[in-house]
Order: structure tokens, then C-alpha cells, then sequence
């Protein structure tokens, strides 16, 4: 069973930065995608970003140009840079891994909450 284990997030202002790690340990091996999805207050789990261990990327139409998605393979490490954050982007997100090379979803973090103030 992968174990996902994120840091970072927290209080920010609009405009401003935040950056989200997570790290994925024990039977890695399973792991092909890894990212981030986010719940927004009322509204569904949602993709933010995703990149595959070859290097596909898929970003959620909100944050494209916004939002930087990275991953270091060697250290099973996966890393969100958020920048010109906005109010609409509050909510709870989680690191998820998964087998697919297109999607993750398999696995997940137990959440991160990431609060962007007006």
C-alpha cells in the first residue's frame, strides 16, 4: 500500500505564493502518475495537476499558467508551486498517486488545506 505524505500550504493573500510537497513511500514501485486534486468548499474533488513518470502533464483548466507541477522520480517526491493564488482557489488538497500513466487517484494524502485570503 502507498503511504502519501504532503507538507506545506496554509494562509496566504491574494496574489501571493504557496508551494505543496508530497511524498509517496512503501511499495512505490506501484506508482506511475503523481498530483494533486483539490475540494473546494461545496463542490467536488477536482484535478489541479498531474504529471506522469515519463513527464506527461495534465493541468485542471483553473490553474493552467498558475500553478507548476514537478517531480523528482529518484525521490518519489511531487511538488505543486502555486503562484497568483485567488480567493476561489481555498479549499482542502490532496496529494493522490495512482498505476495509470494519465491519471492518478489510486492512492491518497490525508489532505492539505490551503486558505487564500481577499
Amino acid at each position: 500500500q502507498v503511504q502519501l505524505v504532503e507538507s506545506g500550504g496554509g494562509l496566504v493573500q491574494a496574489g501571493g505564493s504557496l508551494r505543496l510537497s508530497c511524498v509517496a513511500s512503501v511499495s512505490t514501485w506501484r506508482i506511475n502518475t503523481m498530483g494533486w486534486y483539490r475540494q473546494l468548499p461545496g463542490k467536488q474533488r477536482e484535478l489541479v495537476a498531474v504529471m506522469s513518470r515519463g513527464g506527461i502533464i495534465n493541468y485542471g483548466d483553473s490553474v493552467k499558467g498558475r500553478f507548476t507541477i514537478s517531480r523528482d522520480n529518484a525521490k518519489n517526491t511531487v511538488t505543486l508551486q502555486m503562484n497568483s493564488l485567488k480567493p476561489e482557489d481555498t479549499g482542502v488538497y490532496y496529494c493522490s498517486a495512482g498505476a495509470s500513466r494519465t491519471s492518478a487517484g489510486d492512492y491518497w494524502g490525508q489532505g492539505t488545506q490551503v486558505t487564500v485570503s481577499s
